[in-house]
């Protein structure tokens, strides 16, 4: 069985299995089992205050810790709360981790808080982060037909704000008025990954038509020559002509907002595991070079590319989070020197994310300090934010697995 093949059989559902590189596996192993430990101990700690009182409110998912506070801030998970699903994912992969059965529990709980978000009325995109971040994690690893049931109805809730005459799913409904027209957000690339689930798992199979529309659409609208992106694209809703690309949270609409690059590499990197088109291979290694090659020394952005890129601009560590991750996965699919490069900038973001700069390392509860959620609205600058934590862990669980499919690709990265 080849290397490829290998791979794809540890891909998971909600997200891939990986973590840091190294000179040498055993000291791969080494690194990634300790990351992987420290993230169970803050797992542990937020534990142990979000049970203080000595009962639990599982419909209260932590979001962000304020810079010099100590415990995560929790809000209600609701559909216009888009980060609630990622806590639930953080503990199921610590799950997968450890073998903790009461870690499993906590998992379990947080993951059933969010079933009256599918119940509603569709609110918009974030479906995806809200349900295959819990649910689907959950699923993978406990095969509760629950869990599924709850996931196809979310996929089918999600299709609902697709526009056949666009050709994309509307991130935003109330805000159309707003932006002029039917919005799509890069954001929205994410979210794709449970409709591809969905069509092969007992879902509409439309899904998987409307998950590669909506990409492919993207793909020809929502970028400039150069592969960097807008955050929101928008579009006539009856006609589907493209009006505008434009900026929410970036610093502005021609520039280069890193998160939003990062979602996009994420997206396009998952877009091509799940259709082996080569066009979405080739387009994800275009977004993934002109980030590459913009970034500061350590690796870690500043919320956006085209501020000043030096301290005390903030950064932005949940796009490195993001893209370390898309990065392990992305290595496997282009050829051997590529794949080389891309573990190589993997394991810099990693290192750089170990050390005391971005590590709270007890400071607070969180795994990582210093990220920026809206920096034009002055909302969540250099926090720590939770789905920064997610997509850390993932990264970790994701080089786990690839070390034990094909530890030499693993090893050619020498940043330990």
């Amino acid at each position: 069985m080849n290397f490829h093949k290998k791979l794809m059989m540890l891909l998971l559902p909600a997200g891939l299995a990986a973590a840091l590189p190294s000179c040498t596996s055993a000291s791969a192993d080494n690194s990634v089992d300790n990351s992987l430990a420290y993230c169970d101990r803050q797992i542990d700690r937020s534990i142990h205050n979000l049970t203080a009182s000595g009962s639990t409110d599982y419909s209260m998912q932590p979001r962000n810790i304020a810079p010099g506070d100590t415990a995560w801030a929790c809000r209600p998970a609701c559909a216009e709360e888009w980060c609630s699903g990622f806590w639930p994912g953080i503990l199921w992969y610590d799950y997968e981790n450890t073998g903790r059965k009461d870690i499993a529990e906590q998992a379990d709980r947080y993951t059933r808080s969010l079933k009256p978000i599918v119940e509603a009325p569709v609110f918009d995109h974030d479906l995806g982060f809200l349900i295959f971040c819990s649910y689907g994690n959950g699923y993978r690893l406990t095969h509760n037909p629950e869990y599924k049931e709850v996931i196809l109805h979310a996929a089918d809730s999600l299709a609902t704000l697709f526009n056949p005459a666009v050709g994309t799913i509307c991130s935003w409904p109330r805000n159309v008025e707003m932006l002029g027209g039917h919005n799509t957000i890069m954001d929205n690339m994410i979210n794709l990954e449970m409709l591809f689930w969905a069509a092969k798992n007992g879902g509409n199979p439309y899904l998987y038509d409307i998950a590669v529309k909506h990409a492919e659409t993207t793909m020809a609208h929502q970028f400039r020559p150069d592969y960097t992106s807008y955050h929101v694209a928008v579009y006539n809703p009856v006609n589907g002509d493209f009006i505008k690309g434009c900026t929410h949270q970036g610093n502005a609409d021609d520039s280069m907002w890193a998160r939003g690059q990062a979602w996009a590499i994420y997206g396009y990197t998952m877009v091509y595991r799940e259709t082996k088109d080569p066009r979405f291979l080739d387009f994800a290694q275009k977004v993934t070079d002109v980030y590459l090659s913009r970034l500061p020394a350590d690796r870690i952005p500043y919320w956006d590319f085209d501020v000043p890129q030096a301290d005390p601009t903030p950064r932005d560590v949940s796009a490195a989070c993001v893209v370390a991750s898309a990065l392990i996965e992305l290595s496997s699919y282009v050829d051997e020197e590529k794949g080389a490069g891309y573990m190589a900038e993997a394991g810099k973001m990693l290192t750089s994310l170990k050390e005391d700069k971005y590590r709270s390392n007890g400071k607070n509860c969180s795994f990582l300090m210093h990220s920026t959620g809206h920096h034009p609205a002055g909302s969540e600058i250099d926090y720590s934010i939770i789905y920064a934590d997610y997509y850390y862990i993932e990264a970790l669980t994701r080089l786990k697995h690839m070390e034990k499919v094909e530890p030499k690709l693993v090893a050619l990265s020498k940043n330990n």
